[in-house]
């Protein structure tokens, strides 16, 4: 049996992670005690063969009282014993997104209360849902993210790759716009040449050919990339073979339009000649596209 429990606060886009999950045949159920999780399983398992139970996916939120949340990591523990395919996906986004979020849909944060600002709820749920939270498989940050990007990221992750097998993301940031929460690699690129002091490449990106060929007569560009490269080489392999199911690797330049960009697609390029599941995010470029200055 393979079960995704997907978790994260309020407004970090469980909902729509659930959905997708729903569309790729899994049986979905949204805000299960955690009570149940063990029983249900038992449950499921004689009939997992022949029916949608053999693909499960369960919300788990901080609706769930307090007490059972910091049991989880026991429960999670009596899954795994019992050979379940466990997999946990957690969202979250930063405190500012998730208030402006509730704003601008006018909804009540479950855990707010006439005793409970809209501010205290969510850094109190964040404090419930850490057991959860550190023992994510896969964690998201949805900051930034709109709804079909988030449907998207969750599809390719979780679908394009086989049980067992790693899935890999690079995504390409701006520093200056702070360091992607969701990375287990980071590397900082911002020692390269920067064609944004050349007037006529500002406009372009580390896609567009007059920017490659500028990085690809520096040896420093050629040399990073295949510093990076040797490395990831020699680690990656290390990482599957524990059983890690996701891999986000995060590289960053100033504005994270130019060098980051133009790194992050060559390691994609070598990556996906040995893994299934390579994908490519450059964070900043949707919002530089948005305000025209690319």
């Amino acid at each position: 049996m393979k079960l995704i429990i997907v978790s994260g606060r309020s407004g970090s886009g469980k909902s729509t992670a659930l959905h997708v999950l729903e569309d790729l045949g899994f049986y979905c159920i949204d805000n299960l005690p955690i009570g149940l999780l063990f029983p249900l399983t038992q449950e499921a398992a004689p009939q997992e063969a022949t029916t949608r139970l053999r693909k499960m996916a369960v919300s788990i939120d901080a609706r769930n009282l307090s007490g059972e949340l910091a049991n989880f990591e026991a429960i999670y523990s009596q899954l795994k014993s019992t050979g379940i395919d466990v997999e946990i996906i957690f969202l979250d986004a930063d405190e500012q997104t998730l208030l402006q979020r509730f704003h601008a849909t006018r909804r009540k944060h479950p855990l707010s209360d006439d005793k409970t600002s809209l501010p205290e709820a969510v850094s109190y749920e964040k404090t419930l849902l850490e057991p959860l939270s550190r023992l994510a498989d896969l964690y998201i940050n949805t900051t930034g993210l709109s709804m079909y990007e988030l449907r998207d990221m969750v599809k390719q992750r979780v679908a394009g790759r086989k049980d067992q097998e790693l899935a890999l993301l690079v995504q390409s940031f701006g520093f200056k716009h702070g360091v992607p929460v969701d990375s287990d690699y980071v590397f900082d690129v911002r020692c390269l040449p920067n064609p944004y002091w050349d007037t006529n490449l500002r406009k372009y990106t580390g896609i567009d050919q007059p920017v490659i060929d500028f990085l690809e007569r520096e040896p420093l560009s050629q040399k990073m990339v295949s510093d990076i490269v040797g490395f990831l080489d020699s680690w990656l392999p290390s990482f599957a073979d524990s059983n890690r199911s996701y891999m986000t690797i995060s590289i960053g330049c100033t504005g994270g339009q130019h060098r980051s960009v133009y790194v992050s697609e060559q390691l994609t390029k070598h990556f996906a000649k040995k893994y299934r599941n390579v994908q490519v995010r450059h964070s900043e470029l949707p919002h530089l596209q948005a305000r025209g200055e690319i």
